[in-house]
């Protein structure tokens, strides 16, 4: 199943895709300004071509685990994304992956797409080892 991550922020989203096994993820292009009509397009886009199956947001938490005025514009962007396109659009829980990415500063995708990775990489670990019976 090929899923697509993001990292959403307001003036860039990051970006990070699998391959279609759902094993590896890769950091790709951040989109500009995502909540705009052409960022939006981009990602809508980005999911249609890429035959992407499933769409991973980040989900900004404080680190208490409350939420913050930027996890409701997470959420609330999560929900025009689930809107707009035919595949499941899942929030995650994102604290540290900036600073996981922000370690591996040697490539050159974006900070933002690097943290997508480190988010996707998360998120398909644990999907990996549930089961039927853990609801997945």
């Amino acid at each position: 199943m090929r899923v697509l991550a993001l990292d959403y922020g307001s003036a860039r989203c990051g970006c990070a895709l699998s391959d279609p096994t759902g094993t590896l993820a890769t950091p790709i292009e951040a989109v500009q300004r995502p909540a705009t009509r052409r960022g939006f397009a981009r990602l809508t886009d980005l999911v249609r071509d890429r035959g992407v199956e499933h769409i991973v947001v980040g989900l900004p938490l404080s680190l208490s685990g409350a939420d913050s005025a930027q996890t409701k514009e997470a959420r609330a962007f999560a929900a025009r994304l689930a809107d707009a396109v035919r595949v499941p659009v899942d929030l995650y829980d994102e604290r540290f992956t900036t600073a996981i990415a922000q370690r591996a500063a040697g490539d050159r995708t974006s900070e933002d797409s690097r943290a997508a990775a480190v988010l996707l990489e998360d998120w398909l670990a644990r999907h990996a080892h549930a089961g039927p019976e853990d609801g997945s």
